[in-house]
């Protein structure tokens, strides 16, 4: 006898992983410049770790500026 797929069993559904975006975005763009640049992972590592030191993302810098972005862009005049 066939049973028909609505009235199969019921499985139990499996918990979904839920994955960080900001990593999900940074595991793509290192993909995207292997793939299109041809670079290697360590140099990527390596290009990551220089840029998070020239911006030095420590807490006390950011406490000194009261703003760090300006709230209106005016292009040109």
């Amino acid at each position: 006898m066939i049973k028909l797929p609505w009235k199969r069993g019921a499985r139990p559904l499996e918990p979904r992983q839920t994955v960080n975006p900001r990593l999900l975005e940074l595991q793509t763009a290192k993909q995207i410049l292997e793939e299109i640049f041809h670079a290697r992972p360590s140099d990527i590592d390596e290009m990551i770790q220089m840029r998070l030191e020239e911006k030095s993302w420590s807490k006390e810098s950011w406490q000194k500026e009261e703003e760090p972005w300006p709230r209106e862009f005016c292009l040109g005049e």
